[in-house]
């Protein structure tokens, strides 16, 4: 079940659209703990998870660290694509 709000959430995988795989993002990043989310800039956690890997990561990726930091910072709960339209107004070469 997914934490409704950021005072719900005690790992990773309870806020809305985190999964396995980017709760690993995050840990590999070196955020210890989902409260920390609220101190990063989605697109910084984006551009540091892409040199990391050597990759650019899928434009999706940087949609749910958006969705995700401002989820943690007191946002409701929204599906990651809800910021497409904000994330391509605002890196439009991404």
């Amino acid at each position: 079940m997914k934490a409704r709000t950021a005072k719900e959430v005690q790992k990773f995988t309870d806020i809305p659209n985190v999964g396995k795989r980017i709760a690993a993002d995050f840990q590999a990043l070196g955020i210890a703990k989902p409260q920390d989310l609220k101190k990063h800039k989605a697109f910084m956690l984006y551009t540091k998870l892409s040199k990391m890997t050597g990759v650019r990561q899928d434009p999706c990726v940087l949609d749910t660290f958006i969705a995700v930091v401002d989820f943690m910072n007191g946002a409701p709960a929204r599906p990651w694509w809800w910021y497409t339209a904000e994330r391509k107004k605002q890196f439009p070469n991404i």
